[in-house]
């Protein structure tokens, strides 16, 4: 192994760096070139940090050559989702209207994170304006294509995160979760994703978008990358008032096995609307873990009722100064639906909140009798880019609100959920992602379920067809 080569994992960057067999700017500059050479046809970065990369990765080396201890990350590249806030940068959210703001005068609390890690941060990323979105069908900033298919969306709205780290731009990536926005891109590019528990990672220093919804997590290529990227990340930061003041909770040693644990496979709403290959990829999932037991999860479509008035109340109200003094300058889809919110009644959402309450006892109730959930992540593979119709069994839906379908109903109450990639099945098929999901801050269960579907060969990142 060349050790700068892009397509390393994170951690074989880092040994490498560590022996000696390459340099933290070697590195840098690959991956830089990676992009130059690559991302022109995928579109997931909106900048390029050169400057700042090399700096770091010369900070790296120089650690090094005095002979100092290296952190885990040390010198590996990684890119984040452009709603984290980036000293010299303007945090663009996504939107035209973002580009205005000053340059940020620091880095956001998990990118600093990433920094002590001794990770080297190379850009940022595409995304859907504000958030609100599961393509990255971006008309500011282009559209993000599918590594796996150039003529299909990323997901979204961490659609860059998902597709830089995908086509082997960057070991890692940055991205944010409110309805699935993690989970779908990971589950359409085909590489693993985390979206933690509520309150377990800091979101200081990020463009919001439903507080009371929103999370940020990791994109990798491997489990263990994904693993040691979030030990990184992981701490209680008084900066934001939902990150619980929680030890932090190593999963980078975590053994595979499901032995013991209780693993089930979500029935009912989640058997409802997968299309073939989802139901497949779930199938596999189920049968290289030997879980034979089905539950279902109580009133999901409430949940998932309860979360879209709450995200468009939120986020409706959030944008309300935007959409009186620029709302040309915003999407039309992203616009018009958080005007939308902008108007629904205060009862609305307080109903929404108190069945969101319940929902949430009803599925903890459940984690009583189960320790690991397994539900597809989403209900299709990639779809192509402009479609707006979506066919599942016996129903026509509309396709962009309709990619978290299965994502909605677990982010609305803040449960752990792992992504692990699956291969599709024979030529030309494309990846889908299989959520795994643990209560409320067992994260440690989601990677050990994930490191047993690892393990037996059924889950890991393809190579697509648009790679470094």
């Amino acid at each position: 192994m060349s050790g700068t080569a892009p397509a390393a994992s994170a951690l074989d960057v880092a040994g490498a760096i560590r022996r000696g067999d390459t340099t933290a700017r070697a590195v840098a500059e690959a991956a830089l070139a990676a992009i130059a050479r690559v991302d022109p046809a995928l579109g997931s970065f909106t900048a390029i940090t050169r400057e700042r990369a090399l700096d770091e990765a010369d900070a790296v080396d120089a650690r090094r050559a005095a002979g100092d201890p290296l952190p885990p990350l040390a010198g590996v590249p990684y890119a984040v989702k452009n709603l984290f806030d980036v000293a010299g940068l303007a945090t663009l959210a996504g939107s035209k209207v973002n580009a205005d703001l000053p340059p940020s005068t620091r880095d956001a609390t998990l990118v600093q994170r990433m920094r002590a890690g001794g990770a080297v941060l190379v850009g940022t990323l595409n995304m859907d304006e504000y958030a609100y979105g599961f393509t990255t069908e971006n008309s500011h900033y282009g559209v993000t294509r599918n590594p796996h298919d150039s003529a299909r969306v990323a997901g979204g709205s961490s659609g860059g995160s998902g597709a830089a780290v995908a086509a082997r731009l960057v070991p890692l990536a940055l991205g944010s979760d409110t309805n699935g926005s993690i989970r779908v891109p990971a589950s359409l590019c085909g590489v693993w994703g985390l979206k933690p528990t509520f309150g377990r990672l800091s979101r200081h220093g990020t463009f919001p978008f439903v507080a009371s919804l929103d999370h940020l997590g990791p994109f990798a290529r491997t489990l263990p990358d994904l693993a040691a990227c979030y030990d990184a990340l992981q701490g209680a930061d008084l900066d934001d008032p939902a990150c619980a003041q929680r030890p932090v909770e190593p999963v980078s040693r975590v053994d595979p096995g499901v032995g013991a644990l209780r693993v089930a496979r979500l029935g009912g709403y989640f058997d409802a609307h997968l299309t073939a290959p989802a139901a497949a990829a779930v199938a596999r999932a189920c049968a290289a873990l030997g879980v034979r037991r089905t539950v279902e999860l109580p009133a999901a479509a409430l949940g998932r009722a309860a979360a879209f008035v709450i995200t468009a109340s939120e986020g409706g109200a959030l944008h309300l100064p935007t959409l009186r003094t620029r709302r040309a300058d915003m999407e039309p889809l992203s616009r018009d639906r958080f005007a939308a919110g902008a108007l629904v009644p205060a009862a609305w959402y307080l109903q929404a909140q108190r069945v969101r309450a319940w929902y949430r006892a009803q599925v903890r109730a459940l984690f009583a009798d189960v320790d690991v959930l397994v539900a597809a992540a989403t209900p299709c593979p990639a779809t192509p880019i402009g479609a707006e119709w979506l066919e599942l069994p016996g129903q026509r839906v509309p396709l962009r609100p309709s990619l978290g379908l299965l994502a909605q109903p677990i982010s609305c109450i803040g449960l752990p959920v792992v992504v692990a990639p699956m291969p599709g099945e024979g030529a030309g098929a494309l990846p889908m992602g299989v959520q795994l999901i643990a209560a409320p801050w067992r994260e440690d269960l989601c990677f050990r379920v994930a490191a047993a579907l690892a393990a037996s060969g059924a889950a890991r990142a393809p190579l697509p067809s648009i790679h470094a």
